[in-house]
């Protein structure tokens, strides 16, 4: 397929699954339960954290997580009690238990005391072309408080040559308005063209497919080849194309 073709291609598969019908089949549809800002976030954060594995499984226990915080995402991790965060000791999510659970909320508290709220610390470390050495500054703020070394596992690090997906997917959720309603596009002060691809299985996949990627490992290095070949197709809006790797590998098989 030649470089036009590919970008046509590319571009109608990303209108076709950037649609608000796609919201009911993916984990993004927890947040959009929320009007509030902060709801959003800290839904979007939390259900993002816990954000692999099994698709039911995964919008179960985002739908659990959302009654433990009692429907009140922010109101809750701000004013939240000992006995509140007692209730939380026995969710678990894969790897990610009730003593994890329990220290997200203390930090997410933290974070909106001590340092203006989540968008704040990401607009503070934004770089020009990127988005990952934010990443980076915002786990270090994220455990600046007494913690259990394992629940660290839980918050990726580019700078140790993770991917991050699941925290690029949270930031494109939050940062891209993209005039269908599935992204939300709250945060002003960062651009779509900052955003890095959400690189999984099924993206990675794909993308080797459309000779976008030769990497073979879904790492940070693999993240930046991905990135630099999508904003050549779309430099303004380059993670359009998740939509379309996404949706080619889960939906199509491709």
């Amino acid at each position: 397929m030649k470089k036009s073709e590919l970008k046509s291609f590319l571009d109608f598969k990303a209108e076709q699954y950037n649609t608000p019908e796609f919201i009911a089949t993916d984990p993004v549809q927890i947040p959009h339960q929320f009007s509030k800002k902060e709801d959003i976030e800290i839904a979007g954060f939390l259900t993002s954290t816990i954000a692999w594995g099994n698709r039911k499984s995964i919008l179960n226990n985002a739908n659990r997580l959302m009654d433990l915080l009692e429907r009140s995402p922010h109101d809750f991790v701000m004013n939240h009690s000992e006995d509140d965060l007692g209730k939380m000791a026995n969710f678990v999510h894969r790897t990610f238990n009730g003593l994890d659970l329990q220290y997200f909320i203390k930090a997410l508290q933290h974070i909106y005391l001590k340092h203006s709220g989540i968008e704040n610390v990401f607009t503070t470390y934004a770089e020009a072309e990127s988005l990952q050495p934010a990443i980076h500054q915002f786990k270090k703020i994220f455990f600046e408080l007494p913690h259990l070394p394992r629940t660290e596992k839980h918050v990726s690090d580019p700078l140790k040559n993770s991917a991050a997906k699941r925290i690029n997917m949270y930031l494109r959720w939050m940062v891209r308005n993209d005039n269908a309603g599935v992204d939300f596009g709250i945060w002003k002060n960062i651009q779509s063209s900052q955003l890095s691809c959400p690189l999984d299985v099924h993206s990675g996949n794909v993308a080797r497919k459309l000779k976008l990627l030769k990497r073979k490992q879904n790492d940070a290095k693999a993240l930046l080849e991905l990135d630099t070949a999508l904003r050549k197709m779309d430099a303004v809006d380059p993670v359009k194309y998740d939509f379309a790797l996404f949706g080619l590998g889960v939906f199509e098989k491709y």
